[in-house]
């Protein structure tokens, strides 16, 4: 029950969301009494969305920004009146470009901009409870909890002030595994980002990046992997759930072992009746993957093995795909910029790991567009195989054309999931 008030009130932060929850007052219809939310009634009147997507303005605007040629002339001329929700468009932490990620406000923004899957990064806490989270350690940098003198103490390294006369920054490190659930339920989401010269906690929580926003972080409703789970759900999104790697000793506290932690998310999904077609289990731990194919083979099928690791000879090659493969690894899932690159003429074209991943019969999935700050100066991490063709905001759609277009990704993790949406529904993408 508190699940669907908080759903229905994070609903009304979006465009027409409020007036589609509100209750039916016709006759014969109750009340509801003041400041209750008639959850289920949102849902039914759009909440899951497929006929009520909104994109707004960015993707357009991103497409005004674009080089002239036939990839813009053919969006421009996109039709968006019954966008489709599509699987190509993954909500990476929900959209965390102006949400705070990670939190039932960013999930439902996601969901409402047509996303088809959308991730919760799992973490636990000091009562091995799975809650969603980016890191293990990063609750003080994406949640107010140095804020809060109690929990504060109880962080790894409680918050220590800035010494502006010495130039040494402040420091804080605040894990999950610090916390129990009940306590991790008292904090509130933010956007992910700290002041380093901060002489206060109230000043260390600040410093969001000036081409994101603090506009929505008014509510940062956190949760637990299974109220993701019932979330999702709800919304009628699928899962891609991420095993996140331990900054902790394994087996935390001498018997929680890794395995234990894998079967444990996996086993959120079996209570909860969902098909594990539904579900992407995602870990840039190769074991962890390993683990899924061999013990929930019906799981494993659709585990995604994230892949950050330098390239080199070895590990871009078609034998280590091949290898990969026989494991019963069927999805690869690297930086967008690892897909990418440039040939003579300065075009955006296929890597060579991505060529053998697909001669190896891998599916691919892209992370993570609309991370980036504004393109102009090539784009930073994300794009570095291709900053030289990089100069302006609108060549982030080139870049998703490309990836999937010409390296044949099956999805794309965006910050900004309307666009994703947008382009997906303009290509044929979303049928």
């Amino acid at each position: 029950m508190i699940l669907r008030t908080l759903l229905g009130i994070a609903l009304c932060s979006l465009p027409l969301a409020c007036t589609q929850a509100a209750p039916n007052t016709q006759a014969g219809q109750n009340r509801l009494p003041p400041g209750q939310v008639d959850w289920q009634g949102a849902l039914e009147h759009g909440a899951k969305g497929h006929d009520t997507i909104e994109i707004g303005p960015r993707p357009f605007w991103l497409v005004d920004d674009m080089d002239e040629g036939p990839l813009k002339e053919r969006l421009q001329a996109c039709q968006t009146k019954h966008l489709k929700r599509t699987d190509f468009s993954i909500g990476h932490r929900g959209a965390p470009l102006q949400f705070p990620e990670h939190t039932l406000e960013s999930y439902v923004a996601a969901a409402k901009m047509g996303a088809g899957i959308v991730e919760c990064d799992v973490a636990f806490t000091k009562d091995r409870e799975l809650v969603c989270r980016h890191a293990q350690n990063d609750l003080h940098t994406t949640t107010d909890i140095v804020t809060i003198p109690e929990l504060n103490a109880r962080c790894t390294q409680p918050f220590v002030p800035a010494d502006p006369a010495t130039g040494i920054p402040a420091r804080a490190e605040c894990r999950t595994s610090d916390i129990t659930l009940a306590e991790f339920k008292t904090l509130k989401g933010k956007m992910d980002a700290f002041n380093p010269m901060a002489t206060t906690p109230e000043e260390y929580v600040r410093g969001t990046a000036d081409w994101r926003t603090d506009l929505y972080t008014a509510r940062g409703t956190l949760m637990t992997h299974r109220e993701s789970i019932d979330l999702f759900q709800a919304l009628g999104v699928k899962f891609t759930p991420e095993l996140k790697s331990p900054v902790v000793e394994m087996p935390f506290e001498g018997d929680y072992s890794q395995q234990d932690y894998a079967r444990q998310m996996i086993e959120d999904y079996r209570k909860a009746g969902v098909s594990p077609g539904d579900v992407w289990p995602q870990s840039f731990n190769l074991d962890d993957v390993l683990f899924w194919i061999n013990e929930t083979p019906r799981f494993g099928e659709q585990a995604v093995f994230l892949d950050q690791a330098k390239p080199t000879d070895g590990n871009t090659s078609l034998a280590y795909m091949e290898s990969l493969k026989a494991q019963g690894v069927n999805i690869l899932a690297p930086a967008l910029w690892k897909l990418l690159a440039l040939n003579g003429h300065q075009e955006i074209v296929p890597s060579g790991y991505a060529e053998n991943a697909r001669l190896a019969g891998l599916d691919l999935i892209a992370w993570t567009v609309e991370r980036s700050g504004p393109l102009a100066s090539g784009g930073g991490w994300y794009y570095q195989s291709v900053t030289d063709a990089i100069n302006n905001d609108g060549d982030v759609l080139t870049v998703i054309d490309a990836l999937a277009r010409d390296v044949g990704v099956i999805g794309i993790f965006s910050d900004w999931p309307a666009t994703t949406t947008f382009y997906a529904n303009c290509m044929g993408l979303a049928e």
